[in-house]
């Protein structure tokens, strides 16, 4: 996992999970790959439009693409999310570090207060 992400991947990786039907084209990739057709179809949008979002799902490193004739298929690449787990963690341990010092702050206060 890397220790550090750059600001502007990290809002990439974001703003590709930040729609919905992103999500859902990503989860369906989980499954296995899959053509634009088969994406877009089970979610009622126009394939240019799912070209679209499979362009920002690419530039947030979610997924790949290859082309075979006429067909695109894309497949997920779980390595975007290994990124993003090492930005949550370096954060949830800074916050669960303020929680600490509040705590023992909170105590020796209390412990002064006792009579």
């Amino acid at each position: 996992m890397p220790t550090r992400i750059e600001p502007a991947q990290l809002d990439r990786l974001f703003f590709a999970l930040s729609d919905a039907t992103r999500r859902d084209m990503l989860a369906r990739l989980g499954s296995g790959p899959a053509s634009v057709s088969e994406l877009a179809e089970p979610l009622g949008i126009a394939l240019p439009s799912a070209v679209k979002h499979l362009a920002v799902l690419e530039q947030g490193g979610f997924v790949a693409s290859r082309k075979s004739g006429r067909v695109r298929t894309y497949q997920a690449d779980p390595a975007a999310l290994d990124a993003m787990q090492a930005w949550v963690e370096r954060h949830k341990a800074m916050l669960h570090a303020q929680f600490d010092r509040l705590d023992a702050y909170l105590k020796t206060r209390e412990e002064k207060t006792r009579p």
